[in-house]
């Protein structure tokens, strides 16, 4: 692939970041949506909310920006508030996502949220529609949702047009789920087009729950990729009022004057391999609390104590896959 020299690569240079997935739809499976979101849910509202946050992570500091096509209408009031603000925000970097479909038509009681399909007719189909909106402020687009078995790690097909996709300036990377993102990191490690890697970033989950994928994002890390983590705060569940998760996130909160959820996001900011750490945050005042996260400062035994929390990974990802959407 040949890189047009009018459009270097960006990729993700803040510490932290801000991810769209709480706020670009009515449902999700955070924890504590009902007190997080305003009654009723509508597109403005959710529109009003998305900007706010917007507003607030870049006057933070904030300058990487994460969302998907199937985060309902999230790419839309993204495009609609880098529309607003004009040239200052040419500095962020903004990422989207690629290979599920929304399908909830804007209802929380859905029984499908979304479509997982990683075939080039998908690609092609949402990749238009990305640019749609985002038109060329698109600096990084991710297949998501990457396990094992996707075709996105194997279809030769795929892999041309995202080559092609490249070749425009566009980084190309994963995003990873489930038990085996090891795995599926590795593999997308492996993956080239005339001898040059295709994937240049990648984003998985990694938490205080759930850090199996740590060797194989520092394998990434020491290749030269750019390291993205999301879910840090495991979808609300280490902050569940009276679990034990809480509890010790808790007890290091009051030991470092920090708060428990900014605790467990400067865990994640304490291993030398993460690039950008993504708040999910739905209110302004979650955002303020997760972006403190960069100046927590953990010793070794805040983090031994909080390495207690690990779960074995189909136990986290079997309890992740009950989250009811709400």
């Amino acid at each position: 692939m040949t890189l047009d020299p009018a459009r270097p690569h960006r990729t993700p240079a803040s510490r932290m970041g801000l991810g769209l997935a709480a706020v670009g739809r009515p449902g999700y499976i955070n924890l504590g949506r009902g007190r997080d979101l305003p009654t009723g849910r509508t597109v403005a509202q959710l529109r009003r909310r998305t900007c706010e946050l917007l507003d607030l992570a870049w006057e933070s500091g904030v300058r990487y920006i994460d969302t998907a096509r199937s985060y309902g209408r999230a790419e839309e009031f993204l495009a609609d508030w880098l529309r607003a603000g004009g040239d200052r925000r040419e500095e962020l970097v903004v990422g989207s996502k690629w290979g599920y479909t929304y399908t909830a038509d804007w209802s929380v009681d859905a029984p499908v949220h979304e479509v997982k399909d990683h075939s080039p007719a998908t690609y092609d189909r949402q990749l238009a529609e990305t640019r749609a909106l985002l038109g060329d402020r698109l600096d990084l687009y991710q297949v998501h949702s990457v396990t094992p078995g996707s075709p996105a790690l194997t279809d030769a097909a795929l892999h041309r047009r995202l080559a092609a996709l490249a070749a425009e300036g566009v980084t190309v990377g994963v995003s990873t789920s489930g038990p085996d993102q090891g795995e599926a990191v590795r593999a997308a490690l492996e993956v080239t087009v005339d001898g040059e890697p295709l994937f240049c970033s990648v984003q998985a989950t990694w938490n205080l729950l759930e850090p199996s994928a740590g060797p194989a994002l520092a394998e990434a890390y020491e290749a030269g990729r750019t390291v993205i983590v999301k879910e840090g705060l495991a979808n609300g569940r280490l902050l569940e009022p009276g679990s034990r998760p809480l509890a010790v996130l808790e007890t290091v909160a009051r030991e470092t004057g920090a708060s428990p959820d900014a605790v467990a996001l400067a865990a994640v900011l304490h291993r030398p391999w993460a690039g950008t750490v993504l708040s999910g945050a739905a209110t302004a005042g979650q955002l303020e609390s997760n972006l403190r996260a960069v100046e927590v400062r953990l010793d070794e035994g805040h983090l031994a104590r909080l390495a207690g929390l690990a779960e074995a990974p189909g136990e986290y990802w079997a309890r992740r896959s009950r989250l009811p959407w709400a």
